[in-house]
């Protein structure tokens, strides 16, 4: 079973990720995964943290020359700039005076790293979290809690993106909807021929005008000490029928889907196809009429977002994803300190005026991490080449495709 997990904090010496169930023969190389994360660090309104913390990746296991080998994969990415964390995020104690010095020299906000954090933010899970483990530090809980994780994320992605590449030929893109109030009402619904374009915009908008107007937008909300949300679209074209099940709950593709959206950081909402147009539609002009040309049959529309009854159906799987804006709020907003109980501002910590557009590349990857595993569950094997016999066996049953 495929099967992937995380591990590190934000500041920790490094982020891990560990991948099971990776079928032999998959090509895959150190490269690939920098490509991936470097895709994961652009973005108009990144703040200046990206351009400081570089993601150094190594593959511990898993891999030999270029190909997997069947066994777990471990990936780490270190943190560049873990000399200056040491200390705060020793796994072993540490001498007390090492934290009492200034971090910096004189910037408030990195004055702050070696101090306790008892300014919980609104939005974040500092608080929460603290009330739930017993920190009296949110350093404990921001850490971990931190967006920063998804790299490790994209990592994994990579090896699952290769995978559908690899096996059935699945191609996944994203774009920008809408970042703040500035909606795109132009572009239509991206092809995996717009994928170069998409990544040489910095908001990923193919609609120059609309493009511009979202760069306005950052510049006035980091003007205005603010931060701004907004809605991604993730859309995998060439996904095979039948992945996924109408039998149990929780073996839903659709389920799954936004289960994995729901799990990343700031994520708000999901919605499948046209979700909540849909839902104010008549059902004359809410599904997707059945046609056969040229032997196969097809939907003339795909409004269900590629998946009915919990299952692929062909068409493209099309995903929106709506993240909040980012709770570090440069304008910092009311809260209370936790050691004194007096009302206070908000901890502020170097930030991103937005995460939209590198949000639009994490769901990529929870895309692929998803539908890899349906796939793998749908075919079995053991190898790369046994995944192709086994999916095109699966594929040639099917009535309108052997035809």
């Amino acid at each position: 079973m495929f099967k992937w997990s995380t591990a590190g904090e934000s500041h920790g010496q490094a982020l891990v990720t560990l991948l099971e169930g990776v079928p032999a023969g998959l090509k895959i190389t150190s490269d690939d995964i920098r490509a991936a994360l470097a895709r994961r660090r652009l973005g108009y309104g990144r703040g200046a943290r990206q351009k400081f913390e570089q993601d150094v990746v190594s593959v511990l296991s898993g891999v030999r020359h270029g190909y997997t080998l069947g066994s777990p994969i471990a990936i780490v990415i270190e943190n560049s700039e873990w000399p200056k964390w040491e200390a705060v995020m020793s796994a072993d104690p540490v001498d007390p005076s090492l934290l009492l010095k200034d971090a910096g020299k004189g910037d408030v906000q990195e004055i702050a790293r070696n101090k306790k954090l008892t300014k919980p933010r609104p939005g974040h899970a500092d608080l929460t979290g603290m009330n739930k483990y017993g920190f009296d530090d949110a350093r404990n809980v921001l850490e971990r809690a931190s967006a920063r994780e998804t790299a490790a994320r994209v990592a994994a992605g990579e090896v699952a993106r290769q995978i559908l590449r690899q096996t059935c030929a699945v191609d996944i893109i994203s774009r920008v909807v809408s970042l703040g109030t500035v909606e795109d009402t132009v572009s239509p619904i991206p092809t995996p021929e717009d994928a170069a374009a998409l990544d040489e915009s910095d908001v990923r908008c193919l609609d120059k005008s609309t493009a511009e107007a979202m760069r306005n937008e950052v510049d006035n909300a980091r003007k205005a000490g603010d931060t701004l949300g907004g809605v991604v679209e993730v859309i995998a074209y060439n996904v095979p029928q039948g992945l996924g099940s109408y039998v149990t709950p929780y073996s839903r593709l659709d389920a799954e889907l936004a289960r994995a959206m729901m799990s990343i950081q700031a994520v708000k909402a999901v919605e499948i196809g046209d979700g909540f147009t849909t839902a104010h539609r008549p059902g004359s002009e809410a599904h997707d009429e059945i046609v056969r040309e040229d032997g196969h049959t097809h939907r003339v529309t795909n409004r269900a977002g590629g998946i009915e009854g919990g299952m692929s159906n062909g068409e493209a799987v099309r995903v929106r994803v709506g993240f909040k804006p980012i709770s570090t709020v440069p304008r910092a907003l009311r809260t209370i300190d936790t050691e004194t109980g007096e009302e206070t501002k908000a901890l502020h910590q170097r930030s991103d005026t937005t995460a939209v557009v590198p949000g639009a590349v994490i769901t990529e990857s929870m895309m692929a991490l998803t539908l890899a595993q349906e796939l793998l569950k749908r075919t079995g094997g053991d190898s790369i080449e046994q995944i192709r016999a086994s999916l095109n066996a699966i594929m040639s049953s099917i009535p309108e495709v052997r035809q």
